[in-house]
Order: C-alpha cells, then sequence, then structure tokens
C-alpha cells in the first residue's frame, strides 16, 4: 500500500552540518534506520529518497539510454549525453541516517542548499520524498505554488 510523505518541520542545522530528520519521516525513507539517497533538487532544494525506490526509478532510465546510445539512437547527441553524465555524477549521494534520524549534509550538498550551520531549515514531505529547503527558497515557492492547489488536486485526483 502506498502513503504519501507529508508534514513540515522546521529544523535547526548544527555546527557539525547535522540536521535531524523528525521520526514520522524518517521512518519512510529508512524503516529500519540506515542508507537513503541524498539527491540536488533545485538550488535550495535537497532530496531525501528511500534507496530502493530511488535505484529502481535511476537504473531503469540509465538502461533506456544505454540501449538508445548502443543502437545509435542518441548520435549528434553527444553534448547531451555529457551533459547527462556530468549530471548524474554529482546529483545524488548515499548517505546514513544514524541514530534520531540525523543525516550529515556532506559537502557540495551543503552549498547547494545554501543554509550554514545553527541556521534553520525547512524539512518537508513531498509525497514520494522527503526534501529539505533553505527556507527562503520554500517560502516563495510556496508562494507560487499555493494558488494552484485546487487546481492540482482535482486533475491528479480525477
Amino acid at each position: 500500500m502506498v502513503h504519501l510523505i507529508l508534514g513540515e518541520s522546521t529544523r535547526t542545522l548544527d555546527q557539525r552540518y547535522r540536521l535531524s530528520i523528525p521520526p514520522e519521516l524518517a521512518e519512510t525513507l529508512a524503516p529500519d534506520g540506515g542508507d537513503c539517497i541524498l539527491a540536488k533538487e533545485r538550488p535550495g532544494c535537497l532530496s531525501l529518497w528511500n534507496v530502493a525506490l530511488w535505484k529502481a526509478r535511476l537504473d531503469a532510465g540509465v538502461q533506456l539510454i544505454e540501449s538508445k546510445i548502443e543502437a545509435g539512437r542518441l548520435e549528434g547527441r553527444v553534448e547531451d549525453v555529457q551533459r547527462l553524465g556530468r549530471l548524474l555524477s554529482t546529483r545524488h549521494r548515499e548517505v546514513q541516517l544514524a541514530g534520531r534520524g540525523r543525516l550529515v549534509l556532506p559537502e557540495g550538498f551543503r552549498e547547494f542548499l545554501g543554509v550554514e550551520p545553527g541556521s534553520e531549515t525547512m524539512v518537508v514531505g513531498a509525497a514520494v520524498c522527503v526534501e529539505i529547503w533553505h527556507p527562503e527558497r520554500w517560502s516563495n515557492y510556496v508562494g507560487e505554488e499555493m494558488p494552484a492547489f485546487r487546481q492540482l488536486l482535482d486533475h491528479l485526483s480525477s
């Protein structure tokens, strides 16, 4: 049975770049604790994924691209393939959720999020993953998207 991951919490990034994910959100990602996938989404936003879910989706996409390359269907698109490779190389990383749902933000991801130690972050359930937002970016995103909420709900539920 699928359960949407929902919720919003304010959390403080400590001096060691550790962040505590709320237990109800951490449990959905790594039911027995352990590893998750941390991914760069957009400047000011990172996402945390269940490893099996992430790998299944990524592997399927990568296999399709590899088969297109092998069949010669991406000839003339080398720049696009290289760009994808660069982004795949830096976009995600396996991380561990330690005791009490603690996550250490790795270098490169810290800068992408744009939050300094001692600063607040927003931890948000995004239905299929958990997102970590720079508070100002989160506020801007919600302000832009909330007016379309009813239309989106109606579209997805019809």
